[in-house]
């Protein structure tokens, strides 16, 4: 073992209070996106409180959390939407603050949102900060706070709900915490299909895990190491926090180390894994029974929607087809090049060695935003879950100068702040 590994971990401030300037940081971004959003809308006659809980989806799940499933809109063309597509978890804690506090089934989808977007951030700050250190973790709450379609962060849409539920579900997989990843991942599947990305990553954290365990008896002379899934010992920090260049500007990068010996008894992991898939297995196995359809029904309400995969064959249509005239050919070279940044982002993640638990989990966001051939709009908002792309960024400015960096973060924040609301009041999210 190294002397890096051998050194004493200073004694840190509890994982919450590390977090508050990062926390603050994300308040005032998305306090600035949401005055901006008001301004924009009341200029043009519109209302910013309906935009953000009363348009698009979010409609959805209020019919949802009053009336509950059944309801279905039968198009001209044949299609058919059924609010059986979306998953239950947002609608039960709509329902829930509903009957405690005098607030509407949209409003109460609002605070839900609000607070899933804090307890988001808080998760991200988790992950980065046990991985990279704390200056990393403001950073990478930040870029995510400042991402274009922000917004949908303070909208009463689901994606807030689910990405905290996968930040703490990956965190407490890094911790060796396995029954929580697996309570976590298996709320997560109750909020969006896209649920088995989590349960992907605690499995394959816990077989990686009872793999190297099981090599490590069998070596001669090897003694089981006490090291969470995170590379590092239960409740430490990682190398990355206090190592040689860990949140020190100007120096190098620092790799995090995959998987090792867990700390957690195998019963645990044993438990985790089978917590895991218990959410969205079983909304999708209720639609089946509740259509009749057998276990696959949920697909078949999804195709009502034209949501499939279609290993992107669809998305690459579209692609080509901005490319019949001029104006519209340059928004086919922006969409080129975005999904070429996702693919170099992923591709530096893989190569700093990031936690398999967390490549696994992106990979999967990635494929299932990508290569599916659901409304080609939904895309960018679809992506937010991902955000292990943004720590090498957030690594990258961690190690600028604080006024570059700070000029940096504004920057991006006005420009979000502007775009969401241009977004919203045009043609926004579906």
């Amino acid at each position: 073992m190294s002397d890096l590994e051998t050194r004493a971990v200073p004694a840190r401030a509890p994982l919450l209070r590390r977090a508050v300037p990062a926390l603050l940081g994300y308040a005032a971004v998305r306090a600035l996106g949401l005055a901006v959003l008001a301004g924009w809308s009341a200029a043009r006659g519109k209302s910013a409180h309906t935009l953000l809980t009363a348009r698009w989806d979010s409609l959805w799940y209020t019919r949802v959390a009053e009336l509950g499933y059944g309801y279905e809109v039968r198009l001209p063309n044949g299609d058919v939407h059924s609010n059986l597509a979306f998953f239950p978890l947002l609608p039960w804690l709509e329902r829930l603050l509903h009957a405690l506090a005098p607030l509407s089934y949209a409003d109460a989808g609002f605070v839900v949102s609000l607070s899933a977007s804090l307890a988001a951030a808080a998760g991200i700050f988790a992950v980065a900060d046990r991985l990279y250190g704390p200056r990393t973790g403001f950073f990478a709450v930040l870029l995510w706070a400042v991402l274009p379609v922000g917004i949908v962060q303070s909208m009463a849409y689901s994606e807030s709900l689910f990405t905290a539920l996968a930040a703490w579900s990956l965190y407490a997989v890094l911790a060796g915490r396995w029954v929580s990843a697996g309570v976590l991942a298996a709320l997560a599947g109750l909020t969006r299909p896209v649920g088995a990305a989590v349960v992907a990553a605690v499995w394959t954290a816990a077989v990686i895990s009872f793999v190297r365990e099981r090599g490590t008896r069998h070596a001669p002379g090897a003694h089981p190491a006490t090291r969470a899934p995170g590379g590092h010992a239960p409740d430490t920090p990682a190398l990355g926090a206090h190592g040689p260049g860990g949140d020190a500007p100007g120096a190098p990068a620092v790799t995090p180390v995959g998987p090792s010996a867990p700390g957690a008894p195998a019963w645990r992991r044993a438990l985790g894994m089978l917590l895991a898939p218990l959410g969205a297995a079983g909304y999708v196995l209720w639609v089946g029974h509740r259509t009749g359809a057998g276990p696959l029904g949920y697909l078949d309400v999804q195709a009502g929607w034209r949501n499939g995969f279609d290993g992107g064959y669809a998305f690459a249509r579209f692609v080509a087809g901005r490319f019949t005239s001029f104006p519209s050919a340059l928004a086919g070279l922006g969409l080129i090049a975005g999904v070429a940044l996702l693919i170099w982002l992923y591709v530096i993640c893989v190569r700093r060695r990031q936690p398999p638990a967390l490549l696994v989990y992106t990979g999967v966001v990635l494929a299932l935003a990508l290569c599916a051939s659901s409304y080609f709009g939904s895309k960018p908002r679809l992506l937010m879950p991902a955000f292990p792309l943004l720590l090498p960024l957030a690594c990258a400015l961690a190690r600028r100068r604080p006024p570059v960096a700070a000029l940096v973060t504004a920057g991006l924040a006005g420009a979000a702040a502007v775009y969401g609301a241009f977004w919203l009041n045009g043609s926004g999210p579906p």
